[in-house]
């Protein structure tokens, strides 16, 4: 049963221990395909498309956070963790995931079709 279009009902999955997840910390992951980066920011975790929408640069491992912004390493660009948007800059918006923590873990939500090339980043040499 689905709750939303491309969304599967049957809720969170378990991605990490929540106390794995560092504040200020990015953590890069790959769940059903999907390549993920968990953020926390002010004690909040968060679940973005580990992609830059501008360059296609995957944030994790070599991006970094600050502020509750991710900063892709490729150009600069800076993310909010809390919505995906660009701050500073007139780039499309991150793809965000629903992402909670229950019983010790970061469980996120994720679509229940496999990622397109378009939302895989690319690697740079």
């Amino acid at each position: 049963m689905k709750c939303a279009e491309g969304w599967l009902k049957q809720g969170y999955m378990r991605v990490l221990a929540a106390n794995e997840l560092a504040d200020g910390a990015i953590l890069p992951a790959v769940v059903d395909g999907w390549p993920i980066v968990l953020a926390r920011s002010e004690g909040r975790a968060f679940a973005l498309l580990n992609r830059c929408s501008h360059a296609a640069s995957a944030f994790a491992p070599d991006g970094r956070m600050r502020r509750g912004a991710l900063m892709c390493p490729a150009h600069g660009a800076r993310f909010s963790v809390d919505g995906g948007t660009c701050i500073g800059a007139a780039y499309p918006a991150l793809r965000t995931f629903p992402c909670r923590e229950k019983d010790g873990w970061i469980e996120v939500v994720l679509p229940d079709h496999a990622p397109s090339a378009d939302e895989q980043p690319v690697t740079r040499p």
